[in-house]
């Protein structure tokens, strides 16, 4: 019988196992450096670009660190001079209010004066400023956040690529983006070989993988579209290894959202990230603006949401979450301890060797031998 088309079978991070290896380090001899265009940072770790998660304040408890934060340019910090009067807004809704409120809220206009206003609090702070604007706001916005003193750029969406068709004479072409801002430019959202390569060679520094895996994000839901997160990012890390054999260039994998644990996050980099970025995990700290809140980039979509508010609650402090103690069970505090701990139980020194350790095919990993803490859940 003649099929209509084959379905290739995708992993999600529940699917998968980290093999151990055959020598054990020591986790304080783990070297988890990310290097992005001239910036080196001590920890593989970005703060997404959501309200709720990402303030100037964030950006800089994040940036001192050693990780990296990511504002969004098109939120309301950039909105409305007294952002947090409106986050309370949104905090305090009834949930059956909150996505009409948020399309109100993210109706008014972005004001100019408030993005150089907002880098320069950041860089005020002593830490890397990065910024982020959707692919349609980016030739308006991009120049204007980088003669504020930028120094990354992320151009984000739901789904990005090289090749975009549309009504209007000349669309964004990443390759003068490059060239025009002069800053490392991280472009996303990515999820196959063929889109990851051609975007590589656009000339960009860095690439987002995942779409619809957050927390807050309704995308897979509303339009159907995603790969889960572990197939996404070995799609992307062989476009990468393929590019940097064609052209000894490096460009970084960075694997955004579907983590909440210390297991999951291991798991991103053995499938081939060289960092993660992180949106509830992040909004569960005690600094972030959310308030114990977060909700999708795209929630406040004036026609089609694809993201809602969810109620994450506070879990502790950034320096808990990211380097503990922790206080609970679950792998969802001291995320860097994890990684270090993952690494020595494979016998990576590094992230390039973390990459190399093996996966298995393992759905029923979590369940395995864990019926009385199932039962206690």
């Amino acid at each position: 019988m003649l099929q209509f088309k084959e379905i290739r079978r995708a992993y999600g991070f529940d699917e998968v196992a980290i093999v151990p290896g055959q020598v054990t380090i020591n986790p304080d001899q783990t070297n988890i450096e990310f290097q992005l265009g001239p910036h080196r940072f001590a920890i593989p770790f970005l703060a997404s670009a959501m309200d709720a998660v990402v303030s100037p304040s964030f950006a800089i408890a994040m940036g001192k660190a050693g990780g990296l934060a990511v504002l969004n340019l098109e939120g309301v910090w950039t909105r409305y001079e007294d952002a947090d009067a409106v986050l309370q807004q949104v905090v305090q809704a009834p949930q059956e209010e909150v996505t009409a409120l948020l399309q109100k809220i993210y109706s008014a206009p972005i004001k100019e004066h408030l993005i150089g206003q907002r880098i320069q609090e950041v860089k005020g702070g002593g830490v890397v400023c990065a910024v982020a604007v959707t692919p349609q706001n980016t030739k308006r916005l991009a120049p204007l956040a980088v003669e504020a003193g930028a120094d990354i750029l992320v151009v984000q969406a739901t789904v990005t690529t090289a090749r975009h068709i549309s009504k209007s004479y000349r669309g964004l072409i990443f390759s003068e983006l490059v060239q025009q801002v002069k800053v490392p430019v991280i472009v996303g959202n990515c999820v196959t070989y063929s889109a990851a390569l051609e975007l590589m060679e656009t000339g960009i520094h860095g690439i987002l993988v995942g779409v619809g895996p957050g927390a807050a994000c309704t995308t897979r839901e509303v339009v159907g579209v995603g790969v889960p997160q572990v197939t996404a990012t070995m799609d992307c890390a062989a476009a990468r290894e393929e590019y940097y054999r064609q052209t000894g260039r490096y460009v970084a994998v960075i694997t955004d959202g579907g983590m909440r644990t210390g297991g999951e996050v291991c798991k991103a980099f053995v499938s081939g990230a060289d960092a993660v970025m992180l949106g509830t995990p992040f909004a569960q700290a005690q600094e972030a603006p959310g308030r114990g809140y977060n909700w999708g980039m795209a929630t406040s979509h004036p026609a089609l949401p694809r993201g809602t508010r969810v109620k994450v609650g506070i879990k502790g402090t950034l320096q808990e979450i990211l380097f503990g103690p922790s206080q609970v069970t679950d792998g969802t505090m001291n995320l860097v301890g994890a990684l270090r701990v993952g690494m020595g139980m494979v016998g990576a020194f590094t992230i390039r060797d973390f990459q190399r350790a093996e996966l298995v095919y393992a759905p029923d990993i979590k369940m395995e031998g864990k019926t009385y803490q199932m039962a206690q859940r």
